[in-house]
């Protein structure tokens, strides 16, 4: 399957950026990526790479992973990406 491109973009100028929900024939995230990727950031402090829908297109960010919620994923300054936006998470 061929993904959309996503602009990679700095993960402060997320705020500029209205979330949409992904479509549902891009989805590459599964609950066990989610759980790998806030392990990830918590206990290696390493980043990943997360595609988010956005009502300017995909976005991507590299960023760590602070927790998962049953609807957002949190990332640093409080920052909430609803679940139902992302696209892909990459570590």
């Amino acid at each position: 399957m061929e993904m959309m491109r996503a602009e990679l973009i700095e993960k402060e100028e997320l705020t500029n950026y209205k979330f949409l929900d992904a479509p549902l024939d891009e989805i590459q995230v599964q609950k066990e990526k989610l759980l790998n990727s806030v392990r990830l950031g918590n206990e290696f402090k390493s980043k990943a790479f997360i595609t988010i829908q956005t009502d300017q297109g995909p976005k991507k960010i590299e960023t760590t992973v602070w927790t998962v919620t049953e609807k957002y994923l949190q990332i640093k300054n409080g920052v909430l990406i609803p679940l139902k936006s992302l696209i892909d998470i990459q570590y």
